[in-house]
């Protein structure tokens, strides 16, 4: 092939598979019925749409899953993976915008058609539940399906991909190798989790203080606040005590470990230093696709219950009440939402020594910034 057919020869409709795409449509009413019903071509695009998206976000999230399949990730890669992952949580807000638009079927008329979709159902959906893996929603997590698990509904081939997933590493698992291998914990003299538990206890004592000083405050106001402020055996203990996060793993409240953990603390204590700008990002990300799924899977949830009230799914599932469900019990990344507890006020936090912080910013020599 010459030059010039290479690049003549291509269409648009061809490019894109347009005939493939706009044939995709079959309207089961008007295949059984006779008549079509005019709003199940809507329900049929917006789903078709949900799967053309779910693609896209598994080619970014695999994509990412390569830049961190190393003992050492290149620090370049990190503002790569942040634009990838960005594009990710854009495309899930998208996501949530189509309910709007298929909420614009009344449940009347959804009932034109509804009865063709048996058993047909969005539990069946291969690539979400694929979305779901690749983040790293673990099997044991999951709510059953009919008191069957999630993958029982796919082929043998789709059960194994799936279940290969899991096994060669989520998008889960590589953040908690990455954040094990964040240096600045320990550096020299200086020890991060000890500097840390003291800034607590002094922060904890001042506050304490501040409110039994207080002249505004009767005796149970007093009370009712230091509960509310706690202590170091409460709501910090799971940093303060290896063991007792250890526990916390054991039990399925955690899932992060401890050292982890601390680096994700560590990053968002100290993210005003140049070198934590991208790992804090990075971090913000993972929260930011885990809201957009949550989001997604309670205004699925109401969309559901607005068309269905409290009738059975058509895959057989209680409908409204499973999907409302799985978006209380199945956040990934919730362990860096309990971050937040933990962080204490930038006035609190422990002075990094002189070395750390240079290797943590940009700092030249007179003599180095002479030959810039």
């Amino acid at each position: 092939m010459n030059s010039k057919e290479k690049y003549t020869t291509i269409h648009y409709r061809n490019y894109l598979g347009l005939d493939k795409i706009l044939d995709a449509q079959h309207l089961r009413s008007e295949e059984v019925d006779g008549e079509a019903a005019h709003e199940e071509m809507l329900f049929i695009i917006v789903h078709q749409v949900y799967e053309l998206w779910f693609k896209q976000i598994i080619h970014e999230l695999q994509s990412v899953l390569v830049m961190f399949d190393q003992d050492r990730v290149d620090e370049k890669s990190i503002g790569t993976c942040i634009s990838r992952l960005n594009r990710v949580i854009e495309i899930q807000k998208l996501l949530v915008a189509q309910i709007v638009v298929i909420e614009t079927i009344t449940p009347l008329d959804f009932l034109d058609f509804r009865n063709h979709l048996f058993p047909a159902s969005g539990f069946q959906s291969f690539q979400f539940r694929m979305f779901e893996n690749t983040l790293g929603l673990p099997a044991d997590a999951r709510l059953t399906y009919n008191g069957c698990p999630y993958f029982s509904v796919f082929s043998e081939e789709n059960q194994e991909k799936l279940q290969e997933v899991e096994s060669k590493g989520t998008l889960f698992d590589a953040m908690v190798s990455w954040l094990e291998r964040t240096p600045f914990l320990n550096v020299g003299d200086f020890d991060f989790l000890e500097q840390y538990k003291k800034a607590v206890s002094n922060m904890i004592t001042k506050e304490q203080n501040a409110i039994k000083g207080s002249p505004y405050l009767d005796d149970h106001e007093v009370e009712m606040r230091l509960k509310m402020l706690g202590t170091q055996d409460t709501y910090f203990q799971s940093v303060l005590d290896e063991e007792k996060h250890n526990e916390l793993i054991a039990n399925g409240t955690l899932r992060m470990s401890y050292k982890a953990t601390m680096a994700a603390l560590l990053i968002n204590l100290y993210r005003d230093e140049p070198l934590l700008h991208l790992p804090y990002k990075l971090l913000t990300c993972f929260i930011e696709m885990d809201d957009a799924l949550t989001t997604w899977r309670y205004r699925h949830a109401q969309m559901v219950q607005r068309m269905l009230g409290n009738k059975v799914g058509t895959g057989g599932s209680s409908g409204f009440a499973y999907l409302n469900e799985t978006a209380i019990k199945h956040p990934i990344f919730k362990d860096l939402h309990n971050i937040s507890t933990l962080l204490i006020p930038r006035s609190e936090l422990p002075e990094l020594p002189k070395e750390i912080k240079e290797q943590l910013g940009f700092f030249y020599s007179s003599k180095e910034n002479q030959s810039l």
